[in-house]
């Protein structure tokens, strides 16, 4: 069952809030972690965690800016 508008927003917000900050200590960490030898490396390694992080929720953010879909009107 799809969730309802209002339903996404929630959640979108809440990944905003609370996951994105969270799932920024870890990717630090792991980059830290890994210590990479070279600027490249390092910046690869970056722009792939920072991809890396939106594409379980892709489907989430879809449309969220745009006005409610059910709420017609007009």
């Amino acid at each position: 069952m799809a969730m309802s508008y209002k339903t996404r927003r929630r959640w979108a917000l809440a990944v905003l809030l609370v996951g994105l900050p969270a799932y920024i200590l870890v990717a630090s960490v792991l980059a830290t972690w890994i210590k990479p030898d070279s600027f490249i490396v390092m910046l690869l390694l970056y722009i792939g965690l920072g991809v890396a992080w939106i594409m379980p929720f892709k489907s989430l953010f879809l449309g969220i800016g745009q006005a409610d879909p059910r709420n017609d009107t007009k």
